[in-house]
């Protein structure tokens, strides 16, 4: 899936770069796996814009996305492997044998008629999606559940993996793409393998309009405000630490450090030692 270059015929084409789609095998979706998308352009039940800098976009649908895997024992064969305009991930239409069709990640080298199954006792094969307590150490898994039936929350988008390191009572020991490692129960599902299209982070957007077409309106800095308008607004801000319009510090930890699942991290990320 290699990454494709625009010829520069004109001065937006010169920097843009997009996937050359080589892996899908059907443009049109699945329809009874469709689902509308509201537009809100960032503004809340109130009509008080609550997230700066959206707006526009591309009319999109959404597809109806398995993250769950639950039905357990049935086998399905990948039927299609799709684009979606939601994710960075490319998605398979599997159909299992009583003819129902879903649509599911697509791992790398998941092909048109390969067969997938999930639940306790199936094969570590790629694709297949089974307890993390029967998958063997070192294999690297994707679609990763953090709460028994919830469905899968880590390791979904594009060329996102994590790896098995340690089986300990009924806990699992995942390594995630972040370097923190976190124990996650034995009876979480995961999917096997690594999720496809890992060159999404080689593209380059290139223009302006391309950020539009994804619904994000131009961001202005605070620095050319007037002071009315944003703490860093005026000639200089002073020397201040970089703050939002209403005050509040950026670019510091957001998470909750009572939370409660803060105890399964066993090593925080990017830093190499034990999370407190």
């Amino acid at each position: 899936m290699p990454i494709r270059q625009f010829k520069p015929v004109t001065k937006s084409s010169r920097f843009r770069s997009v996937s050359d789609f080589a892996e899908i095998t059907r443009t049109t979706p699945e329809k009874s796996l469709l689902e509308p998308i509201k537009k809100s352009g960032g503004r809340d039940n109130h009509g008080h814009i609550s997230m700066r800098r959206i707006g526009g976009g591309h009319k999109r649908k959404y597809r109806i996305i398995d993250f769950k895997r639950n039905r357990l024992g049935l086998p399905a064969t990948v039927r299609e492997i799709e684009y979606d305009p939601n994710r960075s991930a490319r998605i398979a239409l599997v159909q299992y044998e009583d003819g129902e069709k879903r649509y599911i990640l697509h791992p790398k080298g998941l092909k048109v008629g390969d067969v997938i199954s999930s639940g306790p006792g199936t094969d570590v094969r790629l694709g297949n999606a089974l307890p993390l307590g029967e998958i063997p150490l070192g294999t690297a898994v994707h679609n990763v559940e953090l709460k028994m039936g919830k469905g899968g929350q880590m390791c979904r988008s594009a060329g996102m993996s994590a790896q098995v390191m340690a089986k300990e009572g009924d806990y699992v020991t995942l390594r995630l793409p972040s370097s923190e490692v976190r124990r996650i129960h034995m009876r979480c599902l995961a999917t096997i393998g690594e999720i496809g299209n890992a060159e999404h982070e080689l593209e380059s957007w290139g223009k302006a309009g391309k950020s539009r077409w994804m619904g994000q309106r131009p961001k202005v800095r605070g620095e050319v405000m007037n002071p009315v308008d944003h703490p860093h607004g005026g000639r200089t801000r002073g020397g201040r630490n970089v703050v939002s319009p209403w005050g509040k510090k950026e670019g510091v930890k957001t998470r909750n450090k009572k939370k409660s699942s803060t105890r399964m991290i066993v090593r925080g990320r990017k830093r190499g030692k034990a999370t407190q």
